[in-house]
């Protein structure tokens, strides 16, 4: 039996989709690319790359140099992903607390989550200061040399952590970085029973890095916080003040999606009473020095 008219157009337009998102991605991954090149690496006529290029450039997805006639995908789709993280309730929860650390520290503060073999930043307060660490919504970070990364890493099955971490070269981007599976995979135990990680020099020099998990509803870890701050802003006890700052809002977020742990009940009623007790009106906030 054959299909009817409009069956047939369905399955046409359900093809032309499959095909436009094919080419976003391949223009998500390489710049100013040719209609041969795509046509070539997508299996794709010309005929039907040019076609839906011109559809994608006429909707403001994708953008043709005059000269060279090359094509590259434009910010309209990173605005459509920050809309999705937007809407998102894990960030919508983490906002408020994540703006809080933000007043309390005047530093960067990030939530992260994994992305296949990356850590990506899924929301950002930044800092008060002109020197601070520079980063974006959206951006891809290794998991060996970043807090968040070893956080994500300390609470998966191990077995999943060394195969992550052995599937590409360690890249060294300072002396500190970790630069073998085994010297990160010895820290995890460690990072998972007292639940937070630190990134000392390790990403960027000059700059530290603590997280601690957030965890859903199942008690899984779906994400971690973390607050960045340059080394010459560092004095003794900042650290163990951020570690706390950082312990009773992931808390305060977990519960917020669902996670009641009786020490994650614990530390945010702390987290709670931190803000009821928070300096007096005009405190410009900041670490301890």
């Amino acid at each position: 039996m054959s299909e009817s008219p409009a069956a047939l157009d369905k399955t046409d337009t359900v093809a032309a989709v499959e095909k436009a998102f094919a080419i976003l991605e391949c223009l998500g991954n390489q710049r100013d690319v040719s209609v041969t090149a795509l046509a070539q690496q997508l299996s794709l006529s010309k005929s039907s790359v040019h076609r839906l290029l011109q559809t994608l450039k006429a909707l403001g997805y994708v953008a043709q140099d005059g000269e060279s006639e090359l094509y590259r995908a434009t910010l309209r789709l990173f605005e459509l992903g920050g809309k999705a993280l937007e809407n998102t309730d894990l960030v919508r929860e983490a906002d408020e607390e994540m703006r809080r650390l933000g007043a309390l520290t005047r530093e960067t503060i990030h939530l992260g989550a994994l992305d296949e073999d990356a850590i990506i930043y899924i929301h950002k307060i930044e800092s008060d200061f002109g020197l601070r660490m520079q980063s974006r919504i959206g951006r891809r970070k290794p998991l060996h040399s970043t807090a968040i990364g070893k956080v994500l890493l300390a609470f998966m099955p191990a077995e999943q952590a060394h195969s992550l971490l052995s599937s590409q070269p360690l890249k060294l981007f300072t002396p500190r970085t970790l630069s073998s599976v085994d010297a990160v995979m010895d820290i995890l135990p460690r990072v998972r029973a007292q639940e937070v990680a630190e990134d000392d020099e390790e990403a960027e020099p000059g700059l530290r890095c603590i997280a601690v998990p957030v965890f859903d509803r199942f008690g899984h870890v779906i994400a971690a916080l973390s607050v960045s701050f340059p080394i010459m802003r560092c004095g003794a006890d900042t650290p163990h003040y951020y570690r706390s700052l950082l312990k009773t809002a992931s808390a305060a977020i977990s519960q917020k999606m669902g996670w009641h742990a009786p020490h994650i009940a614990k530390d945010a009623k702390d987290a709670k009473d931190a803000k009821d007790a928070e300096g007096e009106p005009g405190s410009t906030g900041g670490a301890p020095l």
